[in-house]
């Protein structure tokens, strides 16, 4: 039901990384005018390429798609809901940043690009809507390469406590859940990003250029509260959107992820210490493998293309 076409590149796409990327397309959804990157053979392998939080589609996979167009593939590159030139189509509509709906956006995003399978790739925010895609809508997934293993919330045990050291890590988790966090958001996004930039990635040594680009999509009029809502929700804290209600009741039960996949943890990330895989290998239950990447933090297509272009080409050998 959605439109195709090339858009102005504006403030979400300016530098080289973008140019290589190619222009801002646009299409619609039912509920969202998403902006995308695609680059590679029109007939190619199609790969979707899923962006975190509070990270850029274009930084994240600069490197990556151009590598994947080379071999073959055809990579798709979405602004997340509330991230750059990305809009809702209606103002009444829930801003919601709950899991489901990040899944229903990348089915969504296919139907609307009449893309009838693909392999999803992605980390953090990304991940997940990778995650429940590839759970919900196992015949849409040819192969899924997830950063940080099952990313699927459980809310049934949002209240229950991890470890101290854990929880540290997702300090901001938990100022989110507050007026005071959120006024810091709107008030200094690039301030409280740049935190969570050097926390959950300690050993990246970004450029100021690449932090600059990533900022440009925080001016997303619907970022905070989309961002917001994502944390509070997870957290158990707000409640979702009424038309997810039933993938959520369905994502309750830690629906299985059947279809080919690889999982990635880096070495070096701040806010999810690297495992061998062992704690949610029992929710993958077709061909999976694992690995950790040195040198490597939560934005690891960013820090370690090639690790991540290696796991992609792995994943689709699987099938």
């Amino acid at each position: 039901m959605g439109t195709d076409g090339a858009g102005v590149a504006g403030g979400a796409s300016t530098g080289r990384a973008a140019r290589d990327l190619g222009p801002v397309r646009r299409t619609r959804t039912d509920v969202l005018d998403i902006a995308y990157h695609d680059v590679g053979p029109a007939r190619g392998t199609p790969v979707i390429l899923l962006h975190g939080w509070p990270f850029s589609p274009v930084g994240s996979y600069a490197e990556v798609a151009p590598a994947l167009a080379r071999r073959g593939y055809r990579c798709y590159v979405p602004y997340l809901r509330g991230h750059g030139q990305t809009r809702f189509l209606h103002q009444g509509t829930f801003r919601s940043g709950q899991q489901a709906a990040l899944g229903a956006d990348l089915i969504a995003f296919m139907d609307a690009l009449r893309i009838p399978r693909a392999l999803f790739a992605g980390y953090d925010w990304g991940g997940r809507a990778g995650d429940v895609a590839a759970a919900l809508w196992p015949e849409r997934c040819t192969g899924l390469v997830s950063v940080n293993g099952y990313l699927i919330q459980n809310l049934a045990v949002a209240q229950e406590p991890l470890p101290p050291a854990r929880e540290e890590g997702y300090w901001y988790f938990f100022y989110f859940l507050t007026e005071r966090g959120r006024k810091g958001l709107r008030r200094d996004r690039e301030g409280l990003a740049r935190v969570v930039w050097r926390r959950n990635s300690p050993e990246w040594r970004f450029s100021e250029a690449e932090f600059a680009e990533a900022a440009a999509l925080w001016s997303n009029p619907d970022y905070v509260d989309v961002v917001i809502h994502g944390y509070r929700h997870r957290m158990a804290a707000a409640p979702g959107d009424r038309r997810y209600a039933g993938l959520e009741r369905r994502l309750l039960d830690q629906p299985k992820i059947t279809v080919p996949a690889v999982t990635l943890d880096g070495q070096a990330d701040g806010v999810i210490p690297p495992t061998d895989g062992s704690g949610y290998a029992a929710h993958f239950s077709g061909p999976w493998t694992h690995h950790v990447v040195p040198d490597a933090g939560h934005n690891l297509p960013q820090e370690q293309p090639a690790a991540f272009i290696d796991a992609v080409l792995e994943v689709d050998a699987m099938r």
